[in-house]
């Protein structure tokens, strides 16, 4: 007899997870609900505060029946009680800093971070009354250093990109608490595959759904999950009156990528072992950086709280100018990969990231913090998205250049 009561293994999470046989037809792929409004058959209020959990489609921008069963497959994958679905991961970041931050209040930020979370860190949230810390989150004594009576937020990230430094997310977890913060992290770079955010403490995950999950470039959207009561306040009001809403056609193509992301996360994780490996013997890097290298100067943390690595490496080949020339090499004689921003595809994607220029616009790093970013990416990197090509294939392709 089955145990009804068994939580579900990760692949039947991910293919069943807010999914059923349509109840108009029986069709066993989920159907495309591209309506903007929906007939009601009741009376009900016209504001979105009138909705309950129970409550019927009404206004696509309130629900959709695509977007509510990539909400509950997100957050079934992730181990949390509920999730919001927002257009792109930027909208994601922006609807927790907007719910949870007032004037007068104050947030520490990760000093790395994807870069249109640190300029909106940096630039608009000041603009706001919010005022702004951006501190090295993988120093515990630097974070607690940091909080303030007003701290009503940390946000992380673990990794980081692009650098791919790792965050001890149960301890900031535990110094955000104790200063009556909650602490949210972007957990893009592992997946909701790479680590147990809820276990850790976490109170909001945020993805790039964009990435990992959807996994195919074709769809951009976000997500944070976390506790239901969270969601909710978060549904009120990003999800209602921010009005960066997920598409149902990109719901769609996220939810049928994210039926494999167990399997994919595998194949990315192998075939970043063995490309991080490789790249380590080849004279013209200087420095490759994945966690899964005991050579990761947070190999240890990394064996502690991520379940899984990810495709994600950075490498260094030595000067700007260097890294500069490699990239043009690559844009003209690579076959495989694709010289492209982004990452988590199912095809492979490199780019190169040059440090002077992130300092200027993103980071602004200066003194000792500066030094701490250059400690991992030198004056620049290779951000290396590895897909699901064969590991061969794309050591064969990278060494027509390095």
């Amino acid at each position: 007899m089955t145990d009804r009561n068994r939580r579900p293994g990760a692949m039947t999470t991910a293919i069943h997870a807010g999914e059923g046989p349509d109840p108009a037809t029986g069709a066993s792929a989920p159907p495309i609900h591209m309506s903007s409004t929906f007939v009601s058959d009741s009376v009900s209020g016209f504001s979105a505060h009138d909705l309950g959990e129970d409550s019927p489609f009404l206004y696509a921008r309130w629900s959709n029946p695509n977007v509510a069963m990539l909400e509950e497959k997100i957050a079934a994958l992730q181990g949390t009680e509920a999730c919001l679905c927002t257009a792109s991961g930027m909208a994601a970041a922006t609807a927790i800093f907007l719910t949870f931050l007032s004037a007068g209040d104050h947030v520490i930020v990760s000093d790395v971070s994807y870069a249109g979370v640190a300029e909106l860190a940096r630039d608009t949230l000041p603009r706001l009354g919010i005022a702004v810390s951006t501190v090295n989150l993988s120093d515990p004594g630097a974070l607690a250093a940091a909080m303030r009576p007003n701290t009503k937020l940390v946000h992380s990230e673990s990794p980081v990109n692009p650098i791919l430094r790792l965050t001890d997310l149960a301890e900031v977890s535990r110094i955000a608490h104790a200063g009556g913060a909650l602490h949210s992290t972007d957990a893009t770079f592992a997946s909701p595959m790479g680590m147990d955010t809820t276990a850790l403490g976490v109170d909001l995950v945020m993805h790039s759904i964009t990435k990992y999950i959807g996994g195919h470039g074709d769809a951009v959207g976000g997500a944070v999950a976390g506790r239901a009561d969270l969601i909710r306040r978060l549904r009120l009001e990003a999800g209602i009156h921010h009005g960066g809403v997920l598409s149902p056609f990109n719901a769609w193509l996220i939810a049928r990528g994210a039926a494999t992301l167990p399997l994919r996360m595998k194949a990315h994780a192998a075939g970043a072992q063995a490309v991080a490996e490789w790249l380590e013997t080849r004279p013209g890097v200087t420095r490759v950086l994945y966690p899964g290298l005991p050579s990761h100067p947070q190999h240890d943390l990394a064996r502690r709280q991520m379940k899984t690595g990810s495709g994600m490496i950075a490498f260094q080949v030595g000067s700007a100018a260097q890294g500069r020339a490699i990239a043009q090499e690559m844009i003209e004689k690579l076959d495989i990969l694709h010289y492209a921003v982004s990452l988590g595809h199912h095809r492979s994607l490199i780019f190169w990231m040059e440090t002077a220029g992130l300092m200027q616009t993103s980071f602004r790093l200066t003194g000792a913090a500066a030094d701490s970013y250059r400690d991992y990416a030198g004056d620049g990197i290779f951000r290396l998205s590895v897909g699901l090509e064969d590991a061969e294939d794309l050591i064969a392709d990278l060494s027509r250049v390095i």
